[in-house]
């Protein structure tokens, strides 16, 4: 055998060593794409229906911030009446009461100098 045939040789059992590996390599590859797939079925037939779920409790939640909005605007319409009642009694009131207290303080003072006078 030549030179040249030797590294004929030599080459040939490289480039078939260098299949062999990357046929290795694809079947692995493969195998690995197999199991990729079963998992991502899995996934998807665990995963559907927590999503389904999650859907419905913000569904359910969305319903639930609705209503509680509805019980604010009352509370809140609740309280602007009220403040609008009690600034209204306020007015009404404070003016009559006002007088009232400053005329049975006059007649205390007066009561109370009466007496003085009395007992002189």
């Amino acid at each position: 055998m030549t030179t040249g045939e030797i590294a004929a040789l030599v080459a040939a059992i490289a480039i078939a060593v260098l299949v062999v590996g990357l046929l290795m390599a694809l079947l692995s590859l493969v195998s690995t794409l197999r199991a990729l797939r079963l998992t991502a079925d899995e996934l998807r037939r665990s995963a559907l229906p927590l999503v389904v779920s999650m859907r419905e409790t913000v569904e359910q939640a969305s319903a639930e911030l609705e209503r509680v909005d509805t019980l604010l605007g009352t509370a809140e319409s609740i309280s602007t009446t009220v403040d609008s009642a009690s600034r209204l009694a306020y007015l009404l009131f404070s003016n009559p009461v006002v007088k009232l207290l400053a005329f049975l303080s006059g007649l205390v003072r007066g009561s109370r100098r009466l007496r003085r006078r009395g007992e002189v």
